[in-house]
């Protein structure tokens, strides 16, 4: 009489704890990037009307996102690769245009958007516009201090912020289309 020949078995009720282990394991140990935003410090909130003073408009730089994504720099189109150099042009006003800044500390840089603006094409302005200040403080450190500004000293920092402030200002976005 042939004897069957049975298979063995492989026990695998501790499969599931050890399944659970790495699970707990991989979960601990796994770090998820978070989107960080843009750093930008937001004034103190007040309760007050804003003061209604009525800006030179020579002073003011507007930069204009439609909802079409057209880029228009003061009125008229205008191309995003031009847009750093177009705003440090009008923030240090080189050549004493009466189109542009009076000086460096009067410049404002007013950047509004439309509510159906692409995200990318917001943030890529945003950056060409404080890529302008990042140069020109690179710049402004160099002839003060003869030295980067990212290894001055924070008195130092403050000092060349001093002599080309950022002044960034972000109006409210308007609804899809009516700019």
């Amino acid at each position: 009489m042939a004897r069957k020949r049975e298979s063995p078995e492989v026990n695998a009720g501790s499969m599931a704890d050890i399944a659970f282990l790495l699970l707990i394991f991989f979960l601990v140990t796994t770090t998820i990037d978070a989107d960080k935003g843009i750093m930008v410090q937001l004034p103190p909130w007040s309760d007050e009307p804003p003061d209604p003073t009525q800006l030179n408009e020579r002073n003011v730089f507007s930069v204009l996102i439609n909802a079409n994504d057209d880029l228009l720099v003061r009125g008229e189109p205008a191309d995003i690769d031009l847009l750093r150099d177009r705003a440090k042009e009008f923030i240090l006003n080189p050549q004493g245009r009466p189109d542009l800044s009076e000086k460096p500390t009067k410049a404002i840089i007013s950047l509004k958007n439309d509510r159906g603006t692409q995200y990318d094409l917001y943030i890529e302005v945003y950056n060409e516009l404080k890529a302008a200040y990042d140069e020109l403080w690179e710049e402004q450190s160099q002839k003060m201090y003869g030295t980067s500004y990212e290894d001055l000293p924070t008195d130092n920092k403050k000092a060349v912020r001093a002599v080309i402030p950022l002044v960034l200002s972000e109006a409210e976005p308007t609804d899809f289309g009516d700019e």
